[in-house]
């Protein structure tokens, strides 16, 4: 990889973006998602593929997940930018790549990348080094969550309107906070400007999930303790939902793997799917 000094993005992000575009040179068209900048962003050896985790078998699962959860959440700013939301805010942003992939739509909002310093420095440094640069619309909003930063006072300072409705993203997160928390991210969206909806993936107890499924669920688990960042939180729908109520969103709704399955797998020549295991809440202000 390169441009580090001092700052290198997160291992998790960097596995997720390789099998993004990984879903693009190994699946069968049409595609849920065509992703190949977070490769570029990575430049890896040209041996990436043998790694363990790009096994095209063993990351079938994975590849689908975030693949699904990305064009599940670019559906959803596309339908609001419809209804006059013109912010979109992404905890926990890794290497997502909507703003350089899809710019006629990313251009007419305010995107904002919420993550850690370290990630957020070597990307911007990718960006630029690559050609995309940093447009005005695009703000990389730094946070040390180590160090007790506040996201939203981070936020605010990168020029987010409070008074304005928004998209808040945050996928692949819930598992690696505490209830209080997440709690604590609910309550604080919730009192975002009416007409803002929150999309939010969480993960299933385990024994919620299919049987013929717990296998590779274990082995993300057991890679992500070895990694230092244990799942320690899991939700059923009902409890999900029911921490968004109590948070003081409008409406909320509890959309499935099933859900997702049906509306972007359907029909598929190589039986890609989604696993269950991971679902997402939608809620609104």
């Amino acid at each position: 990889m390169h441009d580090k000094q001092n700052t290198e993005p997160d291992h998790t992000a960097v596995r997720v973006a390789l099998w993004r575009a990984l879903h693009v040179q190994v699946d069968s068209p049409p595609h849920v998602l065509e992703d190949e900048v977070g490769l570029r962003l990575v430049d890896p050896d040209d041996e990436w593929r043998q790694r363990p985790d790009m096994d095209p078998k063993f990351s079938s699962s994975f590849r689908a997940s975030v693949v699904a959860r990305a064009r599940f959440i670019e559906d959803l700013v596309t339908e609001q930018l419809d209804q006059d939301v013109t912010q979109y805010v992404i905890l926990g942003a890794g290497l997502d790549s909507f703003a350089q992939r899809r710019p006629e739509i990313a251009s007419r909002i305010r995107v904002f990348e919420v993550d850690q310093p370290g990630t957020q420095a070597w990307k911007r440094q990718r960006l630029i080094n690559l050609g995309y640069g940093i447009p005005e619309w695009l703000r990389l909003v730094p946070v040390d969550f180590e160090a007790g930063w506040s996201w939203w006072e981070q936020l605010k300072n990168a020029g987010f309107d409070t008074n304005r409705p928004a998209v808040v993203a945050s996928t692949g997160v819930t598992q690696y906070l505490t209830r209080d928390a997440i709690a604590a991210t609910l309550r604080q969206v919730a009192r975002l400007a009416p007409g803002s909806t929150l999309a939010m993936t969480f993960l299933l107890p385990f024994e919620l999930t299919e049987p013929e499924e717990r296998s590779e669920i274990d082995t993300a688990e057991k890679g992500a303790k070895a990694s230092g960042t244990p799942f320690i939180s899991f939700f059923t729908p009902p409890e999900m939902l029911e921490m968004a109520r109590e948070a003081g969103f409008r409406d909320v709704r509890h959309v499935s793997s099933a859900d997702l399955n049906k509306r972007y797998f359907t029909g598929r020549m190589d039986g890609l799917q989604l696993p269950s295991g991971e679902e997402f809440l939608l809620a609104t202000t």
